[in-house]
């Protein structure tokens, strides 16, 4: 996140409906000589992580032969020095952080498993109830709260207030967590916030309105969130590293019901149930829209937020095994 990572990053085997080929991988596992059968990742405890947590209880990492521990992440930026050492072998990221990463030269990543991409409804820029902006172009010379900086949220933003006739320079951007943005709208420190589910909801209930869906229109389809470990990570441990991304894939397969997702998120989240069935979330596709990832990753070049211009195709690792 991160974006997602706070969109808002524990997410009996009931099984996979998928025996037989279970119990092969599992074989397979078994006698296939993984570099590494205990594996630690982070995460953080947003929806998107859902994955990690249906693979478990369905015995997904079971059948491949591997033990998952998790570890919380609030930014996986700061992580860095793990995934690095290898005390940490993958993360959950937003794609704007694995970009920024990157940038930095701190680490070679590679995306090995997408899990989350934009749809309309999931975050957008609201204003008090009493507020005297009623549209995007209202927005010029006001104060936009974002949960971090030049992140998701100021990015896909400033495209839409290009299209509404403003340059990013018309506003200005502040950092506040999620859950403090409603009081700095009351509090007007802020004169609009940028808000994820299931922040945006219960906003939305305390009487703000939405005058920017950012999730839909020119950013609606790219990639929010997926799985990433290090480019020398991945080449040192093949077999475990393919283990891992079957294991995962099968949990997105079973992402397509809604019903699996509201089961696990409130087990590792603070989202009540109620509110996880209620909420909207991404797409959860198996594989990242490519040209929105370039798109994304030219925006925020543009910006001034990337250093380099990026071909995100190198970003994404090979299947193999």
């Amino acid at each position: 996140m991160a974006t997602s990572v706070a969109l808002v990053m524990a997410l009996t085997a009931c099984g996979s409906g998928d025996g037989d080929g279970q119990k092969a991988s599992s074989a397979s596992a078994a006698g296939g000589g993984l570099e590494k059968t205990t594996l630690t990742i982070g995460i953080a405890p947003v929806p998107s992580a859902a994955p990690l947590y249906i693979a478990e209880k369905r015995g997904f990492f079971k059948a491949e032969g591997l033990t998952v521990k998790t570890e919380i992440i609030q930014a996986p930026q700061a992580v860095m020095p793990k995934i690095i050492n290898g005390s940490m072998d993958a993360f959950l990221t937003s794609y704007v952080t694995l970009l920024s990463i990157q940038d930095s030269g701190a680490v070679k990543l590679k995306l090995f498993q997408h899990v989350q991409s934009a749809a309309p409804g999931v975050a957008g820029v609201v204003v008090p109830k009493d507020s005297p902006v009623k549209t995007p172009a209202d927005l010029k010379g006001k104060t936009i709260a974002v949960n971090s900086l030049k992140a998701m949220g100021q990015t896909i933003t400033n495209a839409h207030l290009q299209a509404a006739g403003l340059a990013p320079e018309d506003v200005k951007y502040v950092p506040v967590q999620f859950a403090d943005q409603l009081g700095a709208l009351a509090s007007k420190k802020v004169d609009a916030a940028w808000l994820v589910e299931p922040f945006l909801s219960a906003a939305k209930k305390t009487g703000a309105t939405e005058i920017l869906d950012t999730m839909s229109g020119p950013t609606n389809g790219m990639p929010i969130d997926g799985w990433a470990a290090s480019e020398k990570w991945m080449a040192d441990n093949p077999k475990t590293a393919a283990a891992l991304r079957r294991a995962l894939t099968k949990a997105q397969e079973a992402m397509t019901d809604r019903k699996a997702i509201n089961e696990v998120v409130p087990t590792y989240t603070q989202i009540p149930a109620p509110a996880v069935e209620a909420m909207k979330l991404g797409t959860f596709a198996m594989e990242p829209d490519v040209p929105a990832f370039q798109k994304l990753a030219d925006l925020m070049h543009g910006y001034g937020y990337l250093k380099a211009k990026t071909d995100v195709a190198q970003l994404i690792a090979p299947k193999t095994g």
